[in-house]
């Protein structure tokens, strides 16, 4: 039986998280997740393909990849396809940056020798509501780490972010000497919190850890995919 992945969309576009804001990449957007986050607005399950390890190949071929940055596995939760990704990633030489919810890293253990760039979130409850994963993450940036990969952490927040949650977040970052990006939830093209709100949770993370950096979804606000 062949490998497959169900993959919503191949497409290329600014990236607008992170920092790596700005550069062109090719994305490819597996379907399905480990995870059920709160402010997910994807739909996992509506019009995808199937594709084997040798077809995606030949759709990644048909763009002009030569001039993109890298190409950008992301979801829903590109690790959930770890089978298909072992295939997959070794038949390529582009750049290869990985979106990743940072819960599986078992999976990463299996792929992390064919990702060069992680960009990892740590899920916060009080947005997600998705529990306490803290140790979770902090395996999953250690793998990546080990493999040689270049990691930064992203944090989806909102105004109930609780002290706690800052304080273990940046010390697992700072413990894993990871750069921090602090993202606030946005509603369409509209951030959710104040400026002055925004400020005061900078500061409370920079108290604790001074590789921390406040950036939005940019793409949003030029209004581009």
């Amino acid at each position: 039986m062949k490998t497959s992945a169900q993959i919503k969309e191949i497409f290329t576009s600014i990236q607008g998280e992170g920092p790596f804001i700005g550069y062109e990449q090719l994305f490819i957007r597996f379907s399905g997740c480990n995870l059920r986050c709160e402010y997910c607005d994807t739909n996992h399950r509506e019009n995808t393909i199937c594709f084997t390890p040798k077809t995606l190949l030949e759709a990644v071929e048909k763009f002009d990849i030569k001039k993109v940055h890298s190409i950008s596995l992301t979801g829903g939760e590109p690790l959930i396809h770890t089978a298909f990704l072992k295939e997959f990633l070794p038949l390529t030489d582009k750049k290869i940056y990985l979106e990743t919810n940072g819960t599986l890293p078992e999976a990463l253990e299996i792929v992390g020798k064919n990702i060069d760039i992680a960009a990892v979130d740590i899920k916060l409850n009080s947005v997600s509501n998705q529990g306490n994963l803290f140790e979770t993450h902090k395996r999953f940036i250690e793998v990546a780490k080990k493999n040689n990969i270049e990691t930064f952490v992203k944090i989806v927040f909102d105004k109930n972010i609780e002290l706690q949650e800052i304080k273990t977040s940046a010390q697992i970052c700072k413990q894993c000497n990871v750069p921090l990006i602090i993202q606030p939830v946005m509603r369409g093209n509209k951030l959710k919190l104040t400026g002055v709100e925004l400020s005061d949770i900078l500061e409370e993370f920079l108290g604790y850890y001074k590789n921390v950096r406040l950036i939005p979804q940019v793409h949003k606000f030029i209004k581009v995919e």
